[in-house]
């Protein structure tokens, strides 16, 4: 029986994670830390911390488990700009995972993207390049990184963009090359970082989408 730790609970793939968790019987509690309330009531199982992530200091203490996952992340027009975005997606992040490491968390599991790459002109791709160097460098037995094209399934925020752009890209994923960008649907996800999270063995993995696919579709 396992204790999972969850950041990110409120968005498309987080929201599928946590349902998933809380349904799990290989998990006996799932700690939330989180900006607002996730609106979920299960007291034998369920603990919701809602914190500060600029403080991290008033409650890395409580980062205590067998497993990270880690999906909080926003977009450049919520954010507000990309400092802003840089602040969620790469900074709360890195944080709770080295507090985290520190803490003698043993597995790690990461969302990140397709095209993650430090050294990428392109803003958002190199932002996911550096969080993944960096976390990869973490004193965890075990990291899981899914990297994901577009997500599919339900947000409580409307996303037009999105919306317009998911048939464009399951049409242009026939095309060579970017198969690994075709959407694949939030619930789909969590189950591939739930079954990420309970492969034992040590060191480093990462999963482009057909490895995600693959995971979710092993139910063991």
């Amino acid at each position: 029986m396992k204790t999972a730790l969850l950041i990110g609970a409120t968005g498309l793939v987080g929201n599928y994670l946590l349902r998933q968790l809380l349904s799990d019987d290989r998990f006996t509690t799932v700690k939330v830390f989180t900006r607002r309330a996730t609106g979920y009531q299960n007291p034998a199982k369920l603990e919701e911390h809602i914190v500060d992530f600029d403080q991290p200091e008033q409650w890395q203490h409580l980062l205590t488990g067998d497993v990270l996952f880690s999906a909080l992340g926003t977009t450049l027009s919520q954010a507000g700009g990309q400092k802003a975005q840089y602040r969620v997606d790469y900074t709360y992040q890195y944080r709770t995972a080295e507090a985290a490491a520190q803490n003698d968390v043993k597995t790690y599991v990461l969302v990140s993207s397709a095209s993650a790459d430090p050294d990428a002109f392109v803003f958002y791709t190199r932002m996911k390049g550096e969080l993944e160097r960096d976390v990869k460098r973490l004193p965890f037995q075990r990291i899981r990184i899914i990297r994901l094209g577009m997500l599919a399934g339900h947000r409580k925020e409307s996303r037009m963009a999105e919306r317009i752009a998911l048939p464009l890209a399951a049409l242009l994923a026939h095309l060579p090359g970017l198969s690994p960008y075709r959407p694949i649907h939030g619930r789909e996800v969590a189950q591939a970082m739930i079954n990420a999270a309970l492969d034992e063995k040590s060191g480093i993995q990462i999963d482009t989408l057909e490895g995600v696919f693959k995971r979710a579709s092993n139910k063991a």
